[in-house]
């Protein structure tokens, strides 16, 4: 090796590795940083409202515990079910005491409700930086034929109308400002499925439904250009939830539990807290380049073409 290509070796061995030169002097620009730090609170002092959010299996429920834990100000805990919204806010605050939790019964179609529970944010906290629009429900298992004309559209209402009205509302919150908040801008994450992305995931209204709510967030992240607020979806696959406890009570019934899942390649199905990390993750300013997307969390099941093996023929 020439002594001059050694000198160069050495001098960007330097450079890489720690010392008590400033940055600065270092000849190596800073990098450039949008997020906070990545070990701290990810949410911290924000402000996040969630739909669905009364099931103890729930997306909801997950998510609630999951911005909680990572610092948020205050959570807003919503459902049209309200049976268990006050022991989830309860235990909220006895896990984290510096959050303030608020349990409102409405439905997540209601514009009135959801203009409501906004303004509330706003008057209260002077901000609104998330919005989780996760209410949703799948209709029955039915073949379309068996469906209804009124039926198929109250899923779509409580599945899309209320993506619409959350991302109406908060969208305007979330580009106030304050002394506590002096940029614009915030996350909508709606709650899609893996039954949005292709078809054979669920019954047509409700699949229908879901491939809305994918159109309404990137329809309106274009709308929403340059105010700060990012609209995303997440997509869930075989999760065990409220929604799909039948299936998961039925296989454990007859002993095939771990036939669950069997067609995507984790082999398994999802935990709601396994939806709620990713979240969080756009919800949060980690996520500040991550706009307009479906996000399939679903155990790989979205990305190719499931068959069972040994079944081809």
């Amino acid at each position: 090796m020439s002594d001059k290509a050694r000198d160069r070796i050495q001098a960007l061995g330097k450079q890489l590795s720690p010392s008590s030169t400033p940055v600065e002097d270092s000849g190596i620009p800073p990098i450039k940083k949008v997020a906070g730090k990545s070990a701290g609170p990810r949410v911290g002092g924000k402000v996040i409202i969630i739909t669905g959010a009364n099931s103890p299996l729930g997306i909801g429920r997950a998510s609630a515990h999951q911005f909680a834990e990572n610092g948020a100000r205050a959570v807003y805990i919503c459902d049209r079910d309200g049976n268990h919204l006050e022991a989830h806010r309860r235990e909220l605050l006895a896990l984290y005491p510096g959050v303030e939790v608020h349990a409102r019964e409405f439905d997540a179609a209601d514009e009135a409700a959801v203009r409501g529970v906004v303004d509330d944010a706003v008057q209260r906290y002077g901000r609104l930086d998330v919005f989780f629009a996760n209410a949703g429900v799948t209709g029955r298992p039915a073949v379309f034929t068996d469906i209804d004309r009124a039926e198929f559209l109250r899923v779509l209402d409580t599945n899309v109308t209320s993506v619409f009205l959350a991302a109406k509302y908060a969208a305007p919150a979330m580009t106030k400002t304050s002394p506590e908040k002096q940029e614009g801008g915030g996350s909508i994450v709606a709650t899609a499925s893996v039954a949005g992305l292709r078809s054979n995931a669920g019954p047509t209204a409700y699949s229908a439904s879901k491939a809305a709510v994918i159109s309404v967030a990137q329809t309106a992240s274009f709308q929403l250009a340059g105010t700060g607020v990012r609209v995303n979806a997440v997509c869930p696959g075989l999760i065990e939830t409220g929604m799909t406890a039948p299936v998961f009570e039925s296989a454990r019934a007859r002993g095939t539990e771990r036939r669950i899942g069997q067609l995507n390649p984790a082999r398994r199905a999802g935990c709601a807290d396994e939806v709620a990390r990713a979240v969080l993750f756009l919800g949060s300013d980690e996520a500040s380049y991550v706009n307009g997307q479906a996000w399939a969390v679903d155990g790989g099941l979205s990305a190719g073409h499931p068959f069972v093996p040994g079944k081809i023929a």
